[in-house]
C-alpha cells in the first residue's frame, strides 16, 4: 500500500510525507502546486519506465529527460483535459522499432495507468 500524509503549514502551504520523505506543495505559485505535483508524479514514473525498458532492453539510456505541459479546462469542471510528454532521449538513436517499443512499454506506468482508468476516490471526514 502507498500512503501520503498531508499537512497544512499555513495558508496554501502544506508538507507531504511519504516513507519518511518530505516535499512541500504551494498553491499559490511560490513553490511546487499540486497540479504540478501531478505532472511531475506522471513524468517521474515514466522515467522509472524508460530505465526499466533500457535495462531489460540492454541498451545505454543515460541522461534523458521528459518534460510535462497542460491547460486547465476552460469549463467546468476544472481538469486536466491533455497532457502532453516529451521525451528527449539526447544522444540516443533508437530505431523506428525500438521507439515504439519504448512508448508501449512506458505507458505501463502505474501513474500513466492509474490516470487513464478515473479510479474512485473515497473522501471522508475523520470522525472525532
Amino acid at each position: 500500500m502507498y500512503r501520503v500524509d498531508i499537512k497544512h503549514i499555513s495558508a496554501y502551504t502544506f508538507k507531504a510525507t511519504s516513507s519518511g520523505n518530505e516535499f512541500t506543495i504551494e498553491a499559490k505559485g511560490e513553490g511546487v502546486s499540486p497540479p504540478s505535483a501531478l505532472l511531475a508524479s506522471l513524468g517521474s514514473c515514466m522515467g522509472v519506465y524508460i530505465r526499466k525498458y533500457a535495462e531489460g532492453a540492454g541498451l545505454a539510456l543515460d541522461n534523458f529527460s521528459l518534460s510535462l505541459e497542460a491547460d486547465f479546462s476552460q469549463e467546468p469542471p476544472v481538469s486536466f483535459k491533455e497532457i502532453r510528454v516529451l521525451i528527449d532521449l539526447r544522444d540516443s538513436a533508437l530505431d523506428i522499432r525500438r521507439q515504439k517499443a519504448l512508448l508501449d512499454f512506458i505507458k505501463n506506468c502505474p501513474v500513466h495507468n492509474t490516470l487513464k482508468s478515473n479510479p474512485a476516490i473515497i473522501i471522508q471526514l475523520k470522525q472525532q
